[in-house]
């Protein structure tokens, strides 16, 4: 193994050994305790060294050098009520509770050049069934670590910004109750994108701005596709939706963001940004589309402390495959697909509310909290195709295609700390 990636892998151990589960999708709606508190916005609103990653452009407003370090505590509630083995099962994941970690500083070269470094836990979804025949007894996870240096520019009332990324991700799916399936262990794989970003300031009260994030490509050997396999997914000439290929893209986003600050004691933000799961390899086999992100957020800034609240909003990526009566080939691969989806990788929360503060201990030091709770939602999809086959082998028997059914119910909450040093 390569030394980056020995220390990109040593920096996502931190992660206690558990899913994380994110909220847009499997991305965490912000990074940082101010960016979490008030909604996941940080497109136009400069927060400190955690912009290196949402918008490097905005380092260019830093003055000094500043060292941050937190983490968020994710304890995802998620729960499966299924019937699909033939025996009504409901029960709740223990991949309840997870740490994600952070670390960001920069440093102020000279009037026009600023630096900046952060490593993150940036997404991640799974479950953990183990205990649960009736529910494969299925475990997933997928972590994802940035380590982002980041290069910014900046002039009188504008300023842009770059930051190579590199990705180290790790995926494990494990599950039984299907022939020819028993995991194979964890698979990793390091990718490579860039970050860039622009502000201009309008005047000194307003800021509007935008930022692009590159695809990064990653390839887990033998993981999806043998868990495919194990259902039955693999190449089928007869079908529109299978899975051929171990490539799990994270995908682009295009954001734009504005930031309004009164009198340097409220700050008003709002993002909004496109995640591009549709075009992103692997996702979109798993018929996930693009998805429209959108984030307030309000902030007040008081003599030694500051106070925010936000709301985020991402609509469900992920497309349910209809059945189709002409076909049971694609009926039970449409089926399958949606299984996977809705019981391994449930990315269906939406709706995000958050608060958040910061408190001064010294003129250099300040500690930040934030409070992020995702509404629960459920989904259910229908899986009597796939309940047939494992009755009998041929998935168009005697059991309609609507026959059984798979619900997931989720909602999180997560708790964010960082200390924040100015110098």
């Amino acid at each position: 193994m390569k030394p980056t990636r020995v220390a990109l892998a040593i920096a996502a151990a931190t992660m206690i050994a558990t899913p994380v589960f994110a909220t847009n999708g499997d991305n965490l709606i912000g990074l940082g305790a101010q960016s979490r508190a008030l909604g996941g916005t940080g497109t136009a609103a400069f927060y400190g060294s955690e912009n290196a990653l949402t918008n490097p452009s905005l380092l260019g407003k830093a003055q000094g050098s500043e060292f941050a370090i937190g983490g968020t505590l994710f304890m995802p509630d998620v729960k499966a009520e299924s019937d699909v083995a033939g025996i009504p099962t409901s029960a709740t994941s223990d991949a309840d509770t997870n740490v994600i970690p952070e670390v960001s500083m920069y440093r102020r070269i000279n009037n026009n050049w600023t630096f900046g470094m952060g490593m993150y836990g940036t997404a991640g979804m799974g479950v953990d069934y183990r205990d649960e025949p009736a529910l494969f007894s299925a475990t997933t996870n997928l972590q994802l670590m940035k380590f982002v240096p980041a290069f910014a520019y900046n002039n009188d009332n504008y300023g842009f910004g770059f930051a190579p990324v590199i990705q180290y991700g790790a995926l494990d799916i494990n599950y039984s109750g299907t022939p020819g399936f028993n995991g194979t262990g964890v698979s990793d794989d390091l990718g490579f994108g860039v970050n860039l970003g622009a502000h201009f300031d309008v005047n000194p009260a307003l800021t509007v701005a935008v930022a692009y994030q590159s695809a990064i490509d990653m390839e887990y050997d033998d993981q999806l596709t043998d868990a495919a396999d194990g259902f039955g997914l693999g190449p089928c000439a007869q079908c529109t939706q299978t899975i051929t290929s171990d490539k799990l893209e994270q995908p682009a986003e295009i954001k734009l963001g504005v930031a309004y600050d009164m009198n340097n004691r409220w700050m008003l933000t709002a993002d909004a940004k496109q995640i591009q799961w549709g075009s992103a390899n692997g996702y979109e086999d798993f018929n996930w589309d693009d998805q429209m992100v959108y984030a307030l957020g309000a902030k007040y800034t008081g003599n030694g402390f500051w106070a925010g609240f936000g709301y985020n909003f991402g609509e469900d990526p992920i497309d349910v495959l209809e059945n189709d009566p002409t076909n049971p080939m694609t009926t039970y691969a449409n089926q399958g697909i949606n299984l996977f989806n809705n019981h391994f990788f449930p990315a269906i929360t939406e709706d995000h509310v958050t608060v958040g503060g910061g408190y001064s201990l010294s003129k250099t030091t300040t500690l930040e909290g934030a409070f992020v709770y995702a509404l629960e939602v459920d989904k259910t999809i229908d899986t009597g195709s796939i309940s047939d086959a494992f009755d009998d082998g041929v998935p168009n028997g005697s059991v309609p295609a609507d026959g059984t059914s798979h619900t997931v119910e989720h909602s999180q909450t997560g708790i964010t700390v960082s200390l924040r040093m100015n110098f």
